[in-house]
């Protein structure tokens, strides 16, 4: 039962880290269809200005928010190069991606960064007057609230003005055209929130880890895409259900997925294995689903 609930609580927390991740793949893949690679480096990025942070003494509430706006600023810079330069989406995400290697390298000093003995928004002051019982669940507690914030200011965010012509821009770009609206700056937006919530995820995932590593980043976007495909398509039909709360679903399901792999014999060095493999179940059965449908139709 202790084994159970040790599982339980691990599928939690990284599937709660990775749903902020994934609510940014959401606005790029599926409101703005853009194929937004720099993921794979916002997501260290945020690891790696967050442990630079830590380490000279700066909240760790705090350094949430300069990852934030780290994550944004990178984001803006890939919007620049595909809107201003010309330079199509799918190689805008290459290049930043590309580049981050390098600036993230810069910002933490090294590719791996330990800061298991500085205190973080899991492990601090406040967090050691707590009851002891209530110990084994303050990560996934604190990683809760964290999401349910993300989530819902998201969920008010679409519902703007500025919002809805985030949407637009990916359904028919003609009609932000005939509103006399920029759909470039329109989409520098939408890829500065996501790559912001990415940068969010990766600070909030080393500071629950204890560590930085340079290779934290590999196969992110994959993991995003997967919990979006996953919640999106499993409450197509629930109109009551917000897509960013499928998004979180699809995130926790996806993780419970690697976890039951772990679980029936697949080693750490899997892992990658294991989740392109998953990623590509996912997609098959995505588009299987979608053929039925045309089918019928």
């Amino acid at each position: 039962m202790e084994s159970l609930l040790t599982i339980l609580l691990g599928v939690l927390e990284d599937g709660l880290v990775y749903a902020i991740m994934a609510l940014g793949v959401y606005i790029t893949y599926k409101i703005l269809d853009f194929p937004d690679l720099s993921v794979d480096g916002t997501f260290p990025l945020g690891a790696a200005v967050t442990v630079s942070l830590i380490i000279v003494g700066v909240n760790p509430v705090l350094t949430l928010v300069i990852s934030f706006a780290a994550g944004a600023l990178a984001g803006i810079i890939t919007g620049i190069i595909h809107v201003k330069f010309k330079v199509r989406d799918l190689l805008s995400g290459i290049i930043m991606m590309t580049a981050l290697y390098s600036i993230n390298l810069k910002i933490a000093g090294k590719a791996n960064v330990a800061i298991f003995s500085e205190q973080t928004i899991f492990e601090n002051q406040l967090i050691d007057r707590l009851p002891k019982a209530f110990s084994p669940y303050v990560v996934v507690s604190i990683l809760l609230v964290i999401v349910l914030f993300v989530k819902i200011l998201l969920d008010k965010y679409l519902k703007t003005k500025s919002g809805y012509l985030l949407r637009a821009v990916g359904d028919n770009e003609t009609i932000i055209t005939s509103l006399a609206k920029d759909k470039g700056m329109i989409k520098i937006l939408g890829l500065a929130i996501a790559n912001a919530l990415a940068a969010l995820a990766g600070s909030v995932y080393c500071q629950s880890q204890g560590f930085f590593d340079i290779s934290t980043g590999t196969g992110t976007i994959v993991i995003g895409l997967a919990n979006v495909i996953i919640g999106t398509n499993l409450f197509r039909r629930a109109k009551k259900i917000k897509p960013t709360t499928a998004v979180i679903v699809g995130a926790l399901i996806y993780k419970a997925c690697v976890a039951i792999a772990i679980e029936f014999g697949a080693s750490s060095s899997d892992l990658k294995l294991v989740q392109a493999i998953l990623f590509l179940v996912i997609l098959a059965a995505a588009n299987m689903k979608k053929g039925k449908v045309k089918v019928h139709a």
